[in-house]
C-alpha cells in the first residue's frame, strides 16, 4: 500500500455516568483517531482506501506514562510523517512493515498501536478480508464482561451489579484499591452467590506489605486478582503469587511479548490481560496470546473504554482459540449513549464478532464531528 497522507482527530466523548477506579475518576472518553489515506494495485490500477485506528492512551497520564495529546504529538511530529516519507520512497506500507518502520522511537506503544491499526484497516479494506479472519479468529461472538467501576457505597455497587446481570452479562470485574476490597467482594458474593464468574482489579494500587488484605480474598472463589502490585516488579509479583491462593493476572507490567514471557517464565502470573493499546498493536497482542497458547496460560482481551472502532477491534482478538475467559468487551450502551459507529448490542450475553473487511465498522460522520475536539490533516 502506498500511503498519500492522514488524519489526525481528537474527540470528547461522555460517558453514562463516571467511572472510578484506584488512580482516578473519569468523567469523559478523550480518544485520538487516525485515519490513513492511500492507494493499492499499484501505478497502473490505483484504488484509494482508507483506514481507522483508535488510541487507547487516556486524557491524563495515570493507567500509564502515555495521554492523548502527547500520542497526538508523537503520531503528527515522528510517526506519521516517518511512514509517509517512506511510503513516497517506495516502501510498501503494510500493518507487518509498520513496528520495523517505528521502531527507531523508543516507547509510545499506545501511538504506534493506533496507527498501525489504521494500517491494517486500510490494507484489509483493500484485500476485502475481515481482521478477526485476518488474526485467526475461530468463534463468530465472544462472551460480553463488564468492569465495575469503585461506587459511593456498597448498597450502590449491589445495585450497579444487579443491573448488569439483568442486561445479561456473564462476568462481573470489580476495581478495587485499598479500603474498598474485602468488604465489597464480600457483599457481591454474598448477594449474588457463588456461581458467577467474579474477579477484582487493583490497577497497581497495592504493595507486597498488603498481602496479608489480599489474602483474604482468596475466601469468595475469584477467578483472578488483576494488576495488585507496581507494573515493574515482576519479582514481587511473583511471590505474592505463593502467598495466595487466587490466580494473579498482569496487565499494566505485560508491555510486550517480550514481558510476557519473562512474566511467564518467573512465574509472576498465571493469567494474561491482553490489551492491544498498551503492547503496541495487534500483531504484538497476537504474538502474546500465541506465547501464552504455547505455555498453557489463560488470556482475556481487556478494554479501555473503546469506541466503535477499538470495540470491533477487541472483538476481533478475542475470537482467537486462546481467550478461554470473558474480556471486557461490553456493549457501546455501557460508556456511551450514543458512539461512534453502529452500536455494539450484547445479545444473550454474546457480543457478535465483525465480518465485514476491515474492521467492520466505520464512524457515523454526523455524530463523529458532533464529538470532535480538533481534527488536523498530515502529508507527506
Amino acid at each position: 500500500m502506498k500511503l498519500t497522507g492522514a488524519e489526525l482527530r481528537t474527540i470528547r466523548m461522555p460517558l453514562v455516568t463516571p467511572f472510578e477506579t484506584s488512580f482516578g475518576v473519569e468523567e469523559d472518553r478523550v480518544a485520538v483517531l487516525v485515519r490513513v489515506i492511500g492507494t493499492v494495485g499499484g501505478d497502473r490500477r490505483p484504488t484509494e482506501v482508507q483506514g481507522w485506528g483508535e488510541c487507547v492512551a487516556m486524557e491524563l497520564p495515570l493507567y500509564s506514562s502515555e495521554y492523548a495529546e502527547a500520542a497526538a504529538a508523537m503520531l503528527r511530529t515522528f510517526l506519521l510523517p516517518r511512514l509517509l516519507r517512506a511510503s513516497a520512497a517506495g516502501t510498501d506500507i503494510t500493518a507487518e512493515t509498520v513496528d520495523a518502520l517505528l521502531e527507531p522511537f523508543v516507547g509510545h506503544r499506545m501511538a504506534k498501536a493506533a496507527l498501525e491499526m489504521a494500517v491494517l484497516d486500510a490494507q484489509l479494506r483493500g484485500t476485502g478480508q475481515s481482521m478477526a479472519g485476518y488474526l485467526g479468529a475461530t468463534r463468530p461472538t465472544v462472551p460480553a464482561g463488564v468492569s465495575v467501576g469503585i461506587q459511593p457505597s456498597i448498597a450502590t455497587l449491589l445495585d450497579v451489579v444487579a443491573d448488569y446481570l439483568a442486561d445479561g452479562y456473564v462476568r462481573i470485574k470489580l476495581k478495587i484499591k485499598p479500603g474498598w476490597d474485602v468488604a465489597p467482594v464480600e457483599a457481591v458474593r454474598e448477594r449474588f452467590g457463588e456461581l458467577i464468574p467474579l474477579q477484582v482489579d487493583a490497577n497497581a494500587a497495592y504493595t507486597l506489605a498488603d498481602a496479608r488484605v489480599l489474602r483474604r480474598l482468596d475466601a469468595f472463589d475469584l477467578l483472578l486478582i488483576e494488576q495488585p502490585l507496581p507494573e515493574d516488579d515482576l519479582r514481587q509479583h511473583a511471590e505474592l503469587a505463593t502467598l495466595v491462593r487466587t490466580p494473579i493476572c498482569l496487565d499494566e507490567s505485560i508491555v510486550s511479548p517480550r514481558a510476557a514471557a519473562d512474566a511467564i517464565a518467573l512465574k509472576s502470573c498465571s493469567v494474561i490481560n491482553i490489551k492491544a493499546g498498551r503492547v503496541g498493536g495487534y500483531l504484538a497482542a497476537k504474538q502474546i496470546h500465541d506465547i501464552c497458547r504455547a505455555n498453557g496460560i489463560p488470556v482475556w482481551c481487556g478494554g479501555m473504554l473503546e469506541t466503535g472502532l477499538g470495540r470491533a477491534a477487541n472483538a476481533a482478538l478475542a475470537a482467537l482459540p486462546g481467550f478461554t475467559l470473558t474480556g471486557d468487551i461490553s456493549a457501546s450502551d455501557r460508556f456511551y449513549e450514543q458512539d461512534i459507529t453502529d452500536p455494539f448490542v450484547m445479545d444473550d450475553g454474546q457480543i457478535t464478532v465483525p465480518t465485514g473487511p476491515g474492521l467492520g465498522v466505520i464512524p457515523n460522520q454526523s455524530v463523529l464531528e458532533r464529538f470532535t475536539v480538533t481534527t488536523e490533516w498530515i502529508q507527506a
